[in-house]
């Protein structure tokens, strides 16, 4: 007998794996994006709105109305039925617990999805997979692309006089931000010889960047915790300094309890060479922080 609507029953199961698959919203916002052909639905969602609200909000929204998005709610429950191994969780704080459960709430959805699969041939259900693979690697490749971009831009910018460098990097900041979806309140703007801004990415931060001759020192970090001090309690502070930092800078604010995190050239570059995503990068960093104190651990130490 063929099933013409998905049971309530396989909802819940749904919501659980999506919500315990993907820790962080950037990652299931791309799964979402490579699972599902009307983008409309994914744009449409409360991405400020808590992670397992998110998914509430587009799964009672396709079930509502299943004689429009029937095949966009199975494609969904058949591509989250086929994540076996979401290892990423386990570099998390409590990663080994995170991935147990996402692995129990993965083969629960997966005990009940033999009817939905039963729906389609294999010739369909292979189609199905190719057209998300083949969505996956688009996405990878215009990631790629822009990061050539970037990549090229940032190269040029090596380059120039200071003033002009200044202006260069602002540039550079809003391409690289936008490349990964993470908000700016506002466009990044020189102030000087350095870069102001702030963004959003799992909590508010503020942005200094510095491309001076020499490392910064502890009077720079000082200056900009300060600013980072007197916002909202839960807001952080992301320091570029493109010649990196004394190391008394880096001793005195890992000593004390920092607000703030920091990047230097060399992560930089890891990041437009392709080895660590930014958003990755900046989870990391600030992971390293909360467990060690370190307000800076490279991109390179990280990876290895």
């Amino acid at each position: 007998m063929t099933v013409k609507r998905i049971s309530p029953a396989a909802l819940h199961p749904l919501k659980e794996a999506l919500t315990l698959a993907f820790w962080y919203k950037p990652d299931l916002r791309a799964f979402l994006t490579t699972s599902l052909q009307s983008r409309e639905l994914i744009a449409q969602l409360d991405w400020t709105d808590y992670k397992r609200s998110i998914v509430a909000q587009l799964v009672d929204s396709l079930a509502a109305n299943q004689h429009r998005y029937f095949d966009e709610l199975l494609n969904l429950i058949l591509a989250t039925a086929d994540i076996t191994d979401p290892s990423h969780l386990k570099r998390l704080d409590n990663g080994a617990e995170k991935y147990s459960n996402a692995v129990e709430a993965l083969n629960t959805l997966r005990s009940s999805v033999e009817p939905y699969l039963r729906i389609r041939s294999g010739e369909e259900e292979a189609e199905r997979r190719r057209a998300a693979d083949r969505a996956k690697s688009e996405m990878q490749r215009a990631i790629t692309e822009k990061l050539e971009e970037l990549k090229k831009l940032f190269h040029e910018i090596v380059q120039l006089p200071a003033q002009a460098r200044g202006y260069a990097l602002e540039k550079f900041m809003n391409g690289l931000f936008a490349l990964y979806d993470i908000e700016a309140k506002a466009p990044f703007k020189v102030v000087g010889e350095q870069i102001d801004g702030a963004f959003t990415f799992e909590g508010e931060y503020l942005l200094e960047a510095k491309w001076e001759n020499g490392k910064s020192a502890v009077a720079a970090l000082d200056s900009f915790a300060g600013k980072v001090g007197r916002k909202l309690d839960n807001t952080l502070g992301l320091f570029l300094s493109m010649n990196g930092y004394q190391d008394s800078a880096i001793q005195t604010h890992s000593r004390n309890r920092s607000v703030i995190i920091l990047m230097d050239g060399a992560d930089l570059n890891a990041v437009i060479d392709g080895r660590i995503s930014l958003p990755d990068l900046i989870r990391r960093k600030r992971q390293h922080a909360s467990q060690t104190g370190d307000t800076f651990v490279s991109a390179y130490t990280l990876l290895n």
